[in-house]
This record gives C-alpha cells, structure tokens and sequence, in this order.
C-alpha cells in the first residue's frame, strides 16, 4: 500500500507544532501528528474557564528569548501583548507577611532589611562587585566580609533551600551544591524575571497560535490519539498501522514509555494545580508570587496579569503543588530529576532510539532534558534545517 506520509510526528506541543509546519511548509512534506490530549499545544495550552478567564491549564508559560529567529518565526502565527514577568516571594515576617523580587535584587534588600542596613549591605556590594552584575551565593559565601557571607545565608534561607524542597522533593542535604552555588543575587533594581530581549504573551492566547502553526495543506492532526496504539517498533522497522513506515519520525513523547520502560521509568516530578475564583479584580500583587518558605504549594499564579484581561469583578489564581511522577493515568511528567543514575538510564534507552533509521528524540520528555519554550523551538528548527539539507 502506497505510504500517505512522509513524516510522523508523535505530539503537537511547541516541539512537534515547530517541526511539522517547517517539514511541511520548507520541504513540501505531508505529515501527520499524533497527540495523545484532546488538544494542541501541548503544556502551553489556554483556555477560557466558566468565568471566562484565560487560564492556563498546565501552570504559566511566559514567552521570552533572545533569539531573532525563534521570535520572527513565531510572530508569524501570533501578534504579541508586551508583558514583562516580575516574581515576588511571600515570607512570613513577625505577625504579617514580607514579599519582594526574585531573583534577589536591591529591591529585595531594601525591603528584607531597615533601612541603615539595606543601605550599608548595597554599598559593599556594589563597590565589590558592581552595578547590574548577578553575584552567586557562593561568591558571596567566599568573601571575606562577614556580612555579605551573612547575606547568602539569608538569601539561602529565604528564598532558595524550602521552596527547593517543595519543588524537588528533597532535604536540605540532598540537594546538589553545584545548584545551591549558582543561586544569583542581582545588584540592579531591574526587577524582571526574565533580561531577554523579547518578552511577551501571544496576544489571542497560545492555543490559538498552534492552531494557526498546524493550519497547513501538507499536515493532518489526530487528537486523542495515543501513538502507542498506532506507531511499533519491530527491531529497526518502525510500523505504523502495522505497515512498514520508512519516512521520518520525529518523537517528542517520554523516552521510557517509547520502549514501555523495559529498563525502569525515568524519574519526573509532576504538578497538581488548584484553580479558585474570586469576585475582585485582582487577588494577588504580581502574576507570580513563590511560597518560599511557608505553604505546601510553591507558588499563586494569577492570569490575568500575564493575559491582559479586561474582565473586572472576577479573578482566577493557581495553587501549585510539586510531587513524585509514578506514570499513573491523568499524571503528566513536568520535570526530569537529571541526576548521574537517570542520565545513565535515559542513556540506554536513547541507544534504543539511535538504532532506528530515521528516528528522532526532540523536545523535554523525548531528550530528557530541561528547556524553556524558546529552546525547543530552536532545536526544531535546527532539527528541522538538517533534515532538509
């Protein structure tokens, strides 16, 4: 029987969305993507709840990139709503509560500290290290004033060691130094989240902006569709259908279930969110504020500061939880828990996958790695560039 596709995707998020409109635009290729959820969009997808409110329904995503190329090629589909992510944490402080920027900054100081000691604290600081610099906890611990060594331990303390806990799962002493280290105090008012050069939210949403990236002749879209029903491996013989597939594959699921964790689950921490509405306006200060030392959930997100809305008198926010993957059914693998032991083990079953012609491993759960939605747009791309020379 004559093959109808050259090419199969397994999933339509930002990795699966990116490569099949690139395969079927530049190349001229016909691709079918097949998506588990009864959606597009992957974990960037939105909706309007039964307020009416924009929200996201696998926690925030805030775009922003400092590549040219990932922001044109994407403002292709979307037109942008300027926005620029700012994060507080709320502490306990006495009998009310403190919240102030993280990153640490000299905002964060002068609201952590009176007002003789902020100033005393950003002098040295500055007069070590500079205006506009991100200094590490562990450079400050190495210096020889006492009191910026005294103020990583703050830093650690109330903003970084519980709220690693919540998220991780881990002891104070399970988690890696390396990452304690590298925990930043930024010497500037620049209270962003984020210093990239483009920064925004799709202005109509995201699901709306995948829609737009799938709308192509050349590419047809199954959803609720479980690739594991469809797609076998035989040896190096990829079956679709149960008859031989010899295009491309492109694989953006979970490694492990590819090969129905024949050598052990790779390890993931999951997230349960709890939405409520409320009859205000507004219920917190900021799109985001982090629970970093008190609270099981580690952090609020409130939507309409990241969308835009002009919907007076209704609020939606999300509580969210961190907390072991096990693969049960309605689980979804957010994170990797990257460690010696579960690189080894994603090692082994990438050998699996490198074995099959044709065959590629692409995004967060298929490479098991960390990456911002901008960087798997850029990795599709660059994928996407290879298989097209």
């Amino acid at each position: 029987m004559e093959q109808r596709y050259d090419c199969l995707i397994v999933g339509a998020g930002m990795a699966g969305a990116v490569a099949a409109r690139e395969l079927a635009e530049q190349g001229g290729q016909k691709v079918l993507v097949l998506e588990r959820r009864n959606h597009v969009g992957g974990n960037m997808y939105d909706r309007f709840d039964e307020r009416g409110v924009l929200i996201h329904q696998y926690g925030p995503h805030i775009f922003h990139t400092n590549s040219k190329r990932v922001f044109d090629y994407l403002s292709r589909f979307t037109r942008w709503r300027l926005y620029e992510h700012q994060v507080v944490a709320n502490i306990p402080d006495g009998e009310g509560r403190l919240e102030y920027p993280v990153p640490f900054n000299l905002v964060s100081l002068r609201t952590a500290f009176p007002p003789e000691q902020a100033e005393k604290l950003e002098e040295k600081l500055v007069a070590a290290y500079g205006r506009e610099k991100k200094v590490t906890i562990l450079q400050l611990r190495q210096a020889p004033d006492p009191e910026l060594a005294a103020l990583a331990d703050y830093v650690y303390d109330h903003v970084f060691v519980r709220y690693t806990m919540k998220q991780w799962g881990q002891t104070p002493e399970e988690i890696d130094p390396a990452t304690t280290a590298r925990v930043p105090v930024f010497l500037s008012e620049d209270c962003r989240y984020f210093q990239d050069e483009y920064q925004g939210m799709p202005l109509e949403g995201y699901t709306p902006l995948f829609l737009s990236l799938l709308d192509h002749p050349n590419i047809t879209v199954e959803l609720n569709t479980d690739a594991g029903q469809r797609l076998r491996l035989e040896g190096e013989q990829v079956l679709l259908d149960g008859e031989a597939f010899s295009g491309t594959v492109i694989y953006t699921g979970a490694a492990d279930e590819l090969f129905a964790c024949r050598y052990g689950r790779l390890p993931y921490r999951t997230l349960d969110f709890a939405f409520e509405s409320y009859p205000v306006d507004f219920w917190q200060s900021h799109g985001t504020v982090n629970y970093t030392v008190d609270r099981d959930y580690t952090r609020i997100t409130e939507f309409k500061y990241l969308t835009g809305q002009d919907l007076p008198g209704t609020t939606t926010i999300m509580k969210e939880y961190s907390r072991a993957y096990t693969g049960a059914a309605g689980e979804v693998p957010y994170y990797a828990v990257i460690n010696g032991e579960s690189n080894a083990l994603y090692a082994r079953y990438k050998a699996l996958a490198d074995r099959i012609p044709n065959f590629h491993l692409l995004g967060r759960l298929a490479e098991y790695k960390y990456y911002n939605m901008d960087a798997i747009a850029a990795r599709a791309l660059e994928l996407c560039d290879s298989l097209l020379k």
